[in-house]
């Protein structure tokens, strides 16, 4: 028997993520834990005239051994066949379901550099046919146990879990999205005639600008769930200090305690409690790495505790994150680079300016000043 929220997730992801419709080519990356879930997307896709190209299920083991025995000419291939398919699919849904959260923490961090580096390529095709629109795509994940004992929750609570953030245990979860979707707008409308950003509290002296650029409304069409919107700051601009208050993690490996200092929008100190020797190398993938690529605010307040996934987290109410390397083109931002590594920072405790004006306290944004 299916779980009725299992439904709703793949109801959502096909009817308003992606919006599958007669003749889509849809590419499907999961996790083999995830089958149920898998099923019912196809289910939704195929009954709405659409097709699934590929449904690819994983184990973290292949992916460790693959970083485990790969010779640099093997780490820096990059296959044909994969360029053609992101060059042409019309859609791309990939669920997080591990059944192992940390398969590449042994691994030589200078060979997932050069993947990474590798990869370039494939980075920017993804992003410039998303922005165009060209490429629809959506991530989400279900409750796997590895997920839940990261997070440090019951398998139970875990799904619980999910299914809240995603709204998935509603009776309408799709008109609830859509709800959330018109408030965000009148948050990224307002930040869209703002130039400066100024940052403070504890852990955060930090100074950018943002004149020209975009502000996206993440409001569930790409990540399952949404709740954040996003941007990019000039990238000469950034100016100050940020400590992040949750761990990094990247590719499964956990760096904690990270502080940054830019000057002129480059990284000129990066120093960790614990990985700072990793965090150091992720920074020399290019000369990206050391820049930000996104700034945002997390909005979903049915999230209220860190995780650590970055689909989840990144969203949680009350915080910030920002990423190092490659900007969303269509947030106008230019950064380019292998790597897009989001951080996240509490900032229930904390108050961020607009052009001097105070706009965002303890976690919220100012309704009166907004005009929300």
């Amino acid at each position: 028997m299916v779980d009725p929220r299992t439904s709703n997730l793949a109801r959502l992801i096909v009817e308003y993520c992606i919006e599958a419709g007669k003749g889509d080519e849809v590419v499907i990356n999961a996790g083999v834990e995830a089958v149920p879930l898998v099923r019912e997307i196809v289910k939704y896709l195929v009954s709405r005239g659409g097709y699934p190209v590929m449904v690819n299920l994983s184990d973290e083991s292949i992916s460790e051994v693959f970083y485990r025995y790969a010779t640099k000419d093997v780490l820096e291939h990059i296959s044909g066949i994969e360029k053609y398919m992101l060059e042409n699919i019309d859609a791309s849904i990939s669920i997080i379901s591990p059944s192992h959260t940390k398969p590449l923490i042994s691994i030589d961090p200078e060979k997932m550099k050069i993947r990474s580096a590798a990869r370039r390529e494939l980075t920017k095709i993804f992003m410039e046919r998303s922005a165009r629109r060209e490429l629809r795509w959506a991530v989400t994940a279900y409750p796997t146990r590895a997920l839940a004992q990261e997070a440090g929750m019951s398998i139970i609570d875990y799904e619980d879990f999910v299914f809240h953030a995603t709204y998935a245990d509603t009776d309408d979860p799709v008109k609830k999205w859509v709800e959330i979707r018109e408030k965000q707008q009148k948050i990224a409308d307002f930040l869209n005639k703002v130039s400066e950003l100024k940052y403070e509290g504890p852990g955060i002296d930090l100074f950018l600008r943002v004149e020209g650029r975009k502000w996206i409304n993440d409001d569930g069409k790409y990540n399952m769930p949404g709740g954040e919107v996003f941007s990019a700051p000039i990238e000469d601009s950034v100016e100050g200090y940020v400590e992040f208050d949750y761990p990094a993690i990247w590719r499964g490996v956990e760096v904690e305690g990270v502080k940054i200092v830019f000057k002129k929008g480059v990284v000129v100190e990066a120093h960790a409690r614990r990985g700072e020797e990793f965090l150091k190398k992720m920074l020399e993938t290019d000369e990206g790495a050391k820049r930000l690529g996104e700034i945002a605010f997390g909005l979903n307040y049915n999230i209220t505790r860190f995780t650590k996934e970055i689909l989840f987290d990144e969203k949680i109410g009350g915080t910030i994150h920002m990423a190092l390397g490659a900007a969303y083109p269509e947030s106008g931002g230019k950064n380019v680079s292998a790597i897009h590594w989001d951080m996240i920072k509490d900032m229930r405790k904390h108050k961020v300016y607009a052009d001097g004006d105070l706009i965002y306290e303890n976690g919220y944004f100012i309704k009166d000043v907004l005009g929300l």
